[in-house]
């Protein structure tokens, strides 16, 4: 999500919108940056001071073990006998330390080099986007990659190292698709979850809940299709299928991470052991390429303008639609529900107010500036994204010696070794957030909080930072940021509370909501 996704002109990397949610045109394009408000009441813990001396570089502590059967091992432990955060928690204890060796999942027989240096702290983390020490090349899905069959026979961008030509190529494809409807994002955003709150209302009248999952992954669907390529799925082929379709196709490339809640032997014994051929999912993928082909002409034309093959842009314009923006509202959306949900009553009275009040101000109209003057807004999408950011998992190789440091220890890297961190413990890191494993609603606002989102590392590089040809970080990083707060305010205009059961996902978190109570004032 993990997915694996600014808006931006070629030239600048930023947000350009309409100021308005109607069709007319703007005499003011608005350009959004990560601005926040200079209120604040939350007191970070600083992070160390970089004017401290080097640490003397240590041995890191840890092993692979037995070719084969350690692999096997820690596999079991991470999937079943721990569970992932006790896998890494339990080790932290054992070796007294955030920087280890261990294995990652699926190793043997999917992957034969599952060998990493795992890196569990907000300091050591970062060096995982330093593409000037480190290779992101095939490391998307970590110590294995999917088959290109399952993408048309092209290793798209999310697997492509900044050093390889084609990076920049398609990157720059990315950020066209990104702006050239962008004056359409509020406005079909708005449509299609209008269309989601009044089918969760119609449900619980019904049955007195709802599912959240398959109503937000049919709304943000026909979102994407709407808001980047203009045309509804319901009006071609595809129908209402998108969805479904997709989740099967990213089920043959993630299987070997998930658990299913099948059978342990069937699920480890073949899922994890072994990879899904990719004809069985053919014919699905086709209808999928037939679909954004159809529809995607001015993108393909720009495509070619910048070297690329028309059908090569067009699996990459999949991926990233499917795979990287559908997969992260998939994933990310009801993981924030789940948050905001948990806050409780009086979080959803401010954001309630906050939000109709600045909409009233603006004259009734959600706009990109309007949203910039909604702080407590703002900080609840960042502090949703740190404490349970969408992809958290980040691989990358070393391209030569160097050291690193975590926040007590230095250690030596050797050229080829594989690098592995878990982001949720690098983004809960307590030497780095005060209260860093509670939802703090308004962490970010104020400058102390503008401060930390260097520490918000979700998209593949800090928060304040900016995607470019020239690093991994996610091409509609700011894309997600403002879909996720088009959420809050489609929510908080419509209720003034709501009430949710959750449960546990192969993919995030099941939300079910029981009630959504109409707005009052």
């Amino acid at each position: 999500m993990a997915t694996s996704s600014s808006f931006s002109s070629l030239s600048t990397l930023h947000l350009q919108f309409s100021s308005q949610t109607s069709s007319r045109p703007s005499k003011h394009p608005i350009i959004i940056k990560a601005t926040i408000s200079e209120k604040h009441s939350i007191s970070q813990t600083p992070p160390p001071s970089s004017a401290a001396p080097p640490l003397k570089p240590s041995k890191i502590p840890g092993d692979h073990g037995i070719p084969l059967i350690t692999p096997w091992k820690d596999r079991q432990d991470y999937f079943y006998n721990q569970g992932r955060d006790e896998f890494f928690k339990s080790r932290i204890k054992k070796y007294k330390s955030t920087v280890f060796r261990t294995n990652m999942p699926p190793g043997p027989f999917i992957s034969f080099n599952p060998n990493v240096v795992v890196l569990l702290d907000g300091k050591s983390f970062p060096i995982l986007f330093d593409t000037d020490k480190v290779e992101k090349k095939d490391l998307f899905t970590g110590t294995y990659m999917p088959s290109t069959d399952l993408t048309g026979g092209y290793r798209t961008l999310s697997y492509l190292d900044p050093s390889e030509p084609n990076h920049a190529k398609l990157k720059k494809l990315m950020f066209y698709l990104l702006s050239f409807r962008r004056e359409r994002v509020i406005p079909e955003f708005r449509d299609a979850y209008s269309v989601l709150f009044d089918s969760l209302e119609n449900e619980i009248a019904t049955t007195g809940k709802a599912a959240f999952t398959p109503a937000n992954d049919q709304a943000a669907f026909n979102f994407l299709a709407q808001s980047l390529y203009g045309v509804n799925p319901n009006d071609t082929r595809l129908g209402s299928d998108g969805p479904k379709l997709v989740s099967k196709w990213v089920l043959f490339q993630l299987h070997p991470l998930l658990i299913l809640g099948l059978p342990r032997p069937i699920e480890d014994g073949i899922l994890h052991t072994f990879s899904l051929p990719s004809f069985l999912i053919k014919k699905d993928y086709q209808r999928l390429y037939d679909f954004f082909y159809q529809n995607s002409t001015p993108i393909l034309d720009q495509a070619e303008k910048l070297g690329i093959s028309r059908d090569e842009a067009c699996h990459n314009l999949l991926f990233a639609t499917c795979f990287n923006s559908f997969g992260g509202m998939k994933i990310f959306f009801p993981n924030m529900l789940k948050w905001v949900g948990r806050a409780g009553v009086k979080i959803h009275t401010e954001l309630a107010k906050e939000i109709r009040s600045v909409i009233k101000s603006n004259d009734g109209n959600v706009t990109m500036s309007a949203m910039e003057n909604m702080p407590l807004m703002k900080s609840v999408v960042y502090e949703a994204l740190r404490i349970e950011p969408p992809v958290p998992s980040q691989y990358a190789k070393a391209k030569r010696d160097f050291t690193i440091e975590s926040h007590d220890a230095a250690f030596q890297i050797k050229e080829g070794e594989m690098l592995y961190g878990f982001q949720p413990f690098a983004t809960k890191d307590p030497k780095i957030f005060d209260r860093a494993e509670e939802f703090v609603a308004d962490r970010f606002v104020g400058e102390e909080g503008e401060e930390m989102l260097k520490h918000v590392l979700w998209s593949n590089g800090p928060e304040t930072g900016n995607p470019t040809v020239n690093n991994k970080q996610c091409a509609g990083k700011d894309f997600v940021v403002l879909t996720s707060r088009l959420l809050l305010v489609e929510l908080f205009r419509r209720y003034d509370s709501f009430d949710i059961e959750v449960a546990a996902s192969p993919l995030g978190s099941a939300v079910t909501v029981t009630s959504l109570k109409r707005a009052s004032f």
